[in-house]
């Protein structure tokens, strides 16, 4: 079943020899009580205390649970007590590991040393004379499977029995329904700091929007001679930058390339403004790339007008970018607008900016000039293309 390597350190078969003592279900049905209480009134606190529960019952001197990442193809280290805290949040191959071999097992699983066999444990200078592992499932209507493993590690070999797995089993089971609770616990929090954040993003556009129209206005009737030179002038501007917000969406395709380039984005989100220069090179964008670029530069274009180079007559905006490597570097550089110095505080729009870049792995720089802001902005180009 396992390569002779692995089998060689599998021991599951010495459980069922070895003595242990009397089991004492009082004290595990009045622990498993109040777990219970803790899943209903605290559930991030239930996994952590469950972990110290099983290291206590098995006497181990380190416990954690390994969470199951199917689309990284690891575990990651959780709620680890005992000598091995250290290594909280650590990830461990899922094709490679104790906790893969327990999964594909489906039961309890006692290695002896396998830091022998897993070079990626040798090398982290972890001995694990013995360690005891069990499966964390799911079993309900419409959800099953493997969720992780829950795992206790001895001080010296010959230390864990089949009442010790017993008792894991036990814990385990409680376990994998805690675990599912807390994750649903952060999914809806996070769905709710999303519909938080689109709320602030939708009044912040409708503000800006309003302010731009205005700028606008002011700007196109001093350069037209005319009522229907005005009225020619702002309806094509309007059309534009309603092709702009169009393109500043909130939902996607698949993620692949989508068959824009960044030039396409700036000239359609650009297009409304006068007095922007652009030089720069075709890069092809995937669909979230596409939506941060168009919302990045939206959103300083929407800030030069109301505060910087767009807002005057005299003003420009000069853009380029350029790929370096395997990086997207862009510049963009406000001149000849009102004298501008850093803001006391950061805006929401700028913080939308700053963390849509950083989003994907991105840097931004901002400096401001009394001549007017200069902004560098450098992103990988593999991010680019989901």
């Amino acid at each position: 079943m396992f390569p002779p390597a692995i089998s060689d350190i599998i021991i599951t078969g010495e459980l069922a020899q070895r003595g242990s003592g009397d089991p004492d279900y009082l004290r595990e049905k009045l622990a498993f009580r109040d777990l219970a209480h803790d899943m209903a009134n605290t559930p991030g606190e239930v996994l952590p205390r469950l972990v110290r529960l099983a290291m206590e019952a098995s006497e181990a001197v380190s416990a954690g649970i390994s969470i199951l990442d199917r689309d990284a193809g690891a575990f990651r280290w959780f709620a680890v007590h005992g000598s091995l805290a250290m290594f909280e949040g650590t990830r461990a191959p899922l094709d490679f590991s104790p906790c893969g071999v327990t999964l594909a097992s489906n039961g309890p699983m006692l290695m002896r040393h396998p830091e022998t066999v897993y070079d990626w444990i040798r090398e982290a200078g972890i001995t694990v004379p013995e360690v005891l592992l069990v499966p964390l499932r799911v079993v309900a209507p419409g959800e099953a499977g493997a969720v992780g493993t829950l795992w206790v590690v001895a001080a010296e070999g010959g230390h864990f029995s089949q009442e010790h797995a017993r008792v894991l089993t036990e814990l385990a089971a409680f376990a994998a329904v805690a675990l599912r609770m807390v994750q649903s616990e952060e999914r809806l929090q996070a769905a709710l700091r999303d519909q938080e954040q689109l709320t602030q993003e939708m009044t912040h556009r409708v503000k800006n929007l309003l302010a731009v129209i205005g700028g606008m206005l002011r700007l196109t009737a001093r350069t037209s001679n005319s009522k229907e030179e005005l009225l020619t002038k702002l309806s094509g501007r309007l059309e534009a930058l309603s092709a702009a917000h169009q393109l500043v969406r909130s939902s996607f395709g698949d993620g692949k390339i989508s068959g824009v380039t960044l030039r396409q984005v700036l000239a359609t989100v650009l297009r409304p403004y006068e007095h922007v220069l652009m030089n720069g090179p075709d890069v092809h964008l995937g669909d979230h790339a596409t939506n941060s670029m168009a919302l990045i530069f939206h959103e300083l274009a929407t800030n030069a007008t109301k505060y910087g180079a767009l807002s005057t007559e005299r003003g420009t905006v000069e853009l380029s970018w350029s790929v370096k490597g395997d990086e997207l570097s862009v510049v963009w550089k406000e001149t000849g607008g009102p004298v501008v110095s850093e803001p006391a505080s950061e805006g929401f729009g700028t913080s939308l900016v700053r963390s849509t870049v950083s989003r994907h792995d991105g840097r931004m720089i901002w400096r401001w000039f009394p001549e007017g802001l200069s902004i560098s902005i450098n992103i990988p180009t593999a991010n680019l293309v989901r």
